[in-house]
């Protein structure tokens, strides 16, 4: 059996990492086998970061390499019903949630003080009471470092939360009246537009990207779809 190691619930969100929830949505729809595993931080995957998958003794890191194995190795075809056009622009709407829209969730997340003390603060619990405050401020610093050479941690905070609106009005716009960004099913972009909505809606986090996804009737009602047909015991929870 497939294996999906996990962080784990948390946030009021089935996992914190929006890139292990469209792994374990990517693996709902492929209608295979797996488990659920959280796992500690110090056995992250191959490539030092949450997901990853173990399968008959192999081990595949990243969720787009998940879906690219899963495809490859079992024959899934998570768009077999969108056309060329439709997959492309499937593709570009994943690439603009992962590379752009992640980078201000994690800024909301982590470097607004009162998110960070709702949120990240809390994996930090398990450290000694005497070495958290310089731990989490190394932790920050390091987040804070990546977000900068990135791009997106040398705007102001206003301007982040611009960008981020703009991406979530994208969102709202391209799935318009349908059920799914695949249409009337999901398909393999609702996986990762799934999580990202999930992840900005999140009511642990104050932030504008937050405001914007619930704002968005069509978008709300999404949210709630993924939770009802994908997590329903974590609904009834």
């Amino acid at each position: 059996m497939i294996t999906l190691h996990t962080f784990g619930p948390a946030f009021g969100l089935p996992d914190p990492s929006p890139f292990v929830m469209k792994a374990d949505l990517l693996l709902q729809l492929s209608g295979l086998a797996y488990e659920r595993k959280p796992t500690k931080p110090n056995k992250m995957g191959p490539k030092g970061k949450m997901p990853y998958i173990s399968d008959n003794g192999r081990l595949i890191p990243d969720s787009t390499f998940i879906r690219f194995y899963l495809e490859k190795t079992y024959g899934i075809d998570f768009d077999k019903t969108l056309s060329t056009e439709q997959k492309a622009l499937a593709w570009a709407v994943e690439k603009m949630c992962e590379e752009h829209l992640y980078f201000a969730i994690v800024y909301d997340r982590w470097m607004k003080e009162q998110n960070f003390a709702n949120g990240p603060a809390q994996f930090f619990k398990t450290i000694p009471a005497l070495v958290r405050p310089p731990v989490m401020a190394m932790i920050r610093k390091r987040v804070r470092t990546a977000l900068y050479n990135q791009g997106m941690g040398r705007h102001s905070d206003a301007e982040i939360s611009e960008l981020a609106c703009r991406d979530i009005d994208a969102l709202a716009t391209i799935l318009g009246d349908k059920d799914w960004i695949g249409g009337t099913e999901p398909c393999g972009a609702d996986a990762t537009v799934g999580a990202f909505v999930l992840s900005t809606q999140c009511k642990t986090f104050d932030a504008g990207a937050q405001r914007a996804a619930v704002a968005h009737a069509n978008l709300a009602a999404y949210g709630n779809r993924v939770m009802t047909r994908f997590y329903p015991d974590f609904v009834k929870a």
